[in-house]
């Protein structure tokens, strides 16, 4: 049973992507071939007692910069502190979950009292732009019958795991990276957002993935079990990314293109609209060197946003891999 700190002693811790290792030599692959014909597997990785605005900022940055995606099992009181943070979730590609309103020992409370804690829960993330939960995960994973069956009420998915990182009991950078290395396909494992080690590790943990060729998926409502992202709902499939970057009305989907030693195209099909924005974020220090049938914008040097030219909704980008070969993220609306 893990231990919670308290809110205030907190240590610093802390797209739409799944993490994906190219091939290093020249190859060419079909334009149909989706991202997820290089994952061997997926596995679930978990950020829970979320948000505030000391880590997750630094934690969402470190996954979109390691081309991961996780969920997030927000607590219900500091989804209402910090709406923003819940939302920037959302953004940068993670599928939010619920963690309870204030993390009792919920098998200790009335049924009433369950209801309480989950259905504020619901209320906080949805009025905070993260959509309506799927999944739940008990606080310190306890449950029993009468849980389940208020879970049940409100169309949730209990969610536990299959590996406990041990951050919350001051688990080292190392022992944090091997329990990640246990991951096998569909399995979940248990982290916080608050851990300085967390954070440090995340780097680590995405070039293990690869070299496995497991790549961080959604966790599935129906199985509770690590799947390809879908693109559906929060708790789900929100957001979208690699793959299938999902945002309104519209579908981007990534595929493989030719590769070389030192830089890779990537194709871009968009459905559901012929009046799009793609917006691609791409992971440092990788850069975007030329593109093609679109009309591209640079916010800033890691994000490109690309609108129809007339050319229709297939489009593409060469990027400089600069040593790092995680595929950027996606996210697509229709104008």
């Amino acid at each position: 049973m893990r231990k919670r700190p308290l809110p205030s002693l907190r240590s610093m811790a802390g797209v739409l992507a799944v993490a994906a290792m190219a091939v290093a030599s020249t190859v060419t692959v079909g334009a149909g071939t989706s991202q997820a014909a290089t994952c061997n597997g997926y596995v679930g990785l978990t950020f829970d007692d979320g948000p505030s605005n000391d880590h997750t900022p630094a934690l969402l940055n470190a996954l979109k910069q390691n081309g991961l995606r996780a969920t997030m099992f927000n607590e219900g009181q500091f989804a209402a502190s910090y709406p923003a943070q819940v939302k920037a979730q959302v953004d940068a590609g993670m599928w939010v979950g619920n963690h309870s309103y204030t993390h009792p020992h919920l098998t200790q409370q009335s049924q009433a009292q369950m209801d309480s804690e989950i259905s504020r829960t619901q209320q906080a993330i949805a009025n905070a732009g993260g959509g309506t939960p799927k999944l739940f995960r008990p606080p310190y994973g306890e449950t029993n019958s009468t849980l389940k069956s208020v879970e049940a009420k409100y169309g949730l998915t209990e969610i536990i795991w299959d590996v406990d990182s041990q951050d919350w009991n001051g688990a080292s950078v190392d022992a944090i990276v091997q329990a990640n290395s246990r991951l096998t396909n569909g399995q979940v494992i248990l982290m916080h957002e608050w851990p300085a080690n967390t954070l440090a590790a995340i780097p680590r943990i995405a070039q293990n993935l690869a070299s496995r060729g497991l790549c961080a998926g959604m966790i599935s409502p129906s199985t509770g079990r690590a799947v390809a992202p879908d693109g559906g709902g929060t708790g789900g499939g929100n957001g979208g990314g690699t793959g299938g970057g999902n945002g309104g009305g519209c579908t981007a989907t990534l595929s493989a293109g030719q590769q070389w030693s030192d830089r890779y195209n990537l194709n871009v099909s968009v459905t559901g609209s012929s009046n799009w924005t793609v917006t691609m974020n791409v992971p440092s220090p990788e850069k975007i060197i030329a593109t093609w049938n679109i009309t591209a914008n640079y916010p800033s040097s890691q994000q490109l946003v690309a609108k129809p030219n007339g050319n229709g909704n297939n489009w593409g980008v060469t990027l400089q891999t600069n040593g790092t070969w995680t595929w950027p993220t996606v996210s697509c609306t229709a104008s």
